[in-house]
């Protein structure tokens, strides 16, 4: 039995020679065909594109702000006012779903002196978004004055582009600003008497959107009324987005 272990064990050592042979071979193999073959020679095109777009919605962002020295009456008082202004808004004609909750913080409030801080009661702050579309811009006024008489500030309002319109843009100018990749890297190759093969690798590096700011803060009756004639002379005009595509070829 003793010499019959011996024996497996010995072709086992053989079985892995030959298999370690044969991969340093085709190591070997490989090795020089990429030495001679050289490093891949690449060609890169940067593309950009610019589209005009105009803004489908104008958003109003509300801020109520409570304080008080109990935190739990802070916070109550601050949903008393955020209701009052809901309903008001639902009175007008406002869509309940077009009224959205952007934050909601419930903090301590401190005083600082020569002693440090100390505590001065807690701050209750709600953010709501309300939506419009464009078309109904000339509600805004009527959005203004329910928001101010029902205690809120107005943060800023702002021309926004809706979901649908961010994904259909998006798409729009990832595919000019591709285009605009692939004529670069023909025209870099034409230059150098080469020309561009198949595609190694692409991304988007960019798309530049942020909403446009029509007006900021409101805190009272004559900010509102000063806001209303501000957004009446603004209107939601064209506006630029950007995207940005960098895409490597081979060259041959």
């Amino acid at each position: 039995m003793r010499k019959k272990e011996v024996k497996m064990d010995k072709s086992v050592q053989i079985t892995l020679i030959i298999a370690v042979s044969v991969l340093v071979v085709v190591g070997a193999i490989i090795g020089t065909f990429n030495y001679y073959a050289g490093p891949q020679k690449t060609i890169n095109g940067n593309g950009e594109a610019t589209i005009k777009v105009i803004p489908d919605l104008v958003s109003v962002y509300f801020n109520i702000e409570t304080k008080d020295d109990s935190s739990e009456v802070a916070r109550d008082e601050n949903a008393e006012i955020v209701d009052e202004l809901i309903i008001s808004l639902i009175r007008e004609g406002f869509n309940r779903e077009d009224i959205v909750t952007q934050n909601f913080n419930l903090y301590p409030d401190y005083d600082w002196g020569e002693d440090g801080r100390t505590e001065n009661g807690f701050v209750a702050s709600h953010q709501l978004k309300v939506e419009l579309s464009t078309e109904e811009y000339g509600k805004i006024g009527e959005l203004i004055d329910a928001g101010v008489n029902a205690g809120a500030q107005i943060s800023y309002i702002n021309f926004e582009l809706s979901s649908e319109l961010q994904n259909e843009y998006k798409a729009k100018a990832i595919k000019l600003a591709a285009e605009d990749a692939k004529v670069k890297a023909e025209a870099m190759a034409e230059g150098l008497d080469k020309e561009i093969g198949e595609l190694v690798s692409v991304s988007s590096s960019n798309f530049n959107y942020s909403p446009w700011r029509a007006f900021g803060m409101v805190e009272d009756m004559g900010g509102a009324e000063l806001a209303k004639e501000a957004t009446t002379d603004i209107q939601p005009g064209e506006r630029e987005i950007s995207a940005q595509v960098n895409a490597k070829f081979k060259l041959k």
